[in-house]
């Protein structure tokens, strides 16, 4: 099922939270949605599972106003903080979500058990949700957000908390999903969005500031080139003086004193006007190396103003 959104505006008092966004995510496909605390990102994941009213625009889910239709029924939905009874045991939390969802009595059992099977609780089923480890709570969390095979699943924050293992495994059930079913995916984790995300947005401020794969993104920062440089012969602060002071060079950043090691942002190739300077100074080069834009550097050079 395929979500639209069109202008969409939440308020709260007299900030703006979302500031008149829109964007659309097609079935089948995982949108790593990205943005700082407080940049509007859970108050539009609460407007499409309609936890939130809208103040204004629209969202569509199948082409149906959220305005017109109640279509919760549609969505499965992992919040940030997963709220979860800790007194009861697994099995029986899940059917009652279940039947919260209006799965068919004669389905719950097998939904169940499904759901058992996919998020790896069969250990763990008849525990108390209290006794388990965070990594297996939020387990928990996605299989009552899957109970009733929702055709969208919004997922804030889904692997907060979990060790490197648990990451790769809940990574790899969610691209499964995500093959059959429309997801939109929020974290911190931005490795995570790489290896989990078809395609990325970032919101700052209430407002989209990128969308596009991380290929594109990265296409779009390459007139930012990246080099790293070690040097020797010379002190750290007369070579970063020098280094800023190259006509192509934007910005020198220090990455290790000790070592004389830099990272260089240059409108264009500075590498050699990098072994230039090295020459004519008669310092010694230890490294020149080009890096590829990481994603966290163009987060940051979007969300920081």
């Amino acid at each position: 099922m395929d979500i639209q959104i069109e202008g969409l505006t939440k308020y709260y008092g007299p900030q703006k939270a979302v500031d008149s966004i829109s964007f659309a995510v097609k079935t089948g496909e995982i949108l790593g949605f990205l943005g700082p605390n407080g940049a509007g990102k859970t108050t539009t994941m609460k407007m499409i599972t309609q936890y939130l009213s809208l103040d204004d625009g629209d969202i569509r889910l199948g082409g149906q106003s959220v305005k017109e239709t109640n279509l919760k029924r549609y969505i499965g939905y992992l919040p940030e903080h997963n709220p979860l009874y800790q007194e009861m045991p697994v099995y029986d939390y899940l059917a009652y979500c279940a039947a919260l969802q209006d799965v068919p009595k004669d389905r719950i059992n097998d939904r169940v058990r499904e759901m058992i099977r996919v998020c790896g609780l069969n250990v763990e089923k008849h525990k108390n949700i209290g006794e388990l480890s965070k990594g297996f709570r939020q387990r928990v969390g996605l299989a009552q957000a899957m109970i009733h095979d929702p055709e969208i699943l919004i997922l804030d924050e889904p692997t907060t908390g979990l060790d490197p293992n648990q990451i790769v495994e809940i990574r790899d059930l969610i691209k499964h999903l995500g093959k059959e079913k429309t997801v939109i995916l929020s974290t911190h984790i931005l490795p995570e969005v790489e290896a989990t995300c078809d395609r990325i947005l970032i919101i700052n401020r209430g407002k989209i500031v990128a969308d596009g794969t991380a290929t594109t993104l990265r296409s779009q920062a390459q007139g930012n080139n990246l080099t790293r440089t070690r040097l020797k012969g010379t002190d750290t602060d007369s070579a970063f003086k020098a280094l800023q002071s190259l006509p192509l060079v934007k910005k020198v950043r220090i990455e290790n004193r000790d070592q004389q090691r830099f990272v260089i942002e240059s409108n264009g190739e500075a590498s050699e006007a990098i072994f230039a300077l090295c020459v004519q100074q008669g310092w010694i080069l230890l490294e020149l190396t080009p890096l590829e834009t990481k994603l966290e550097d163009i987060f940051r050079d979007l969300t920081m103003n």
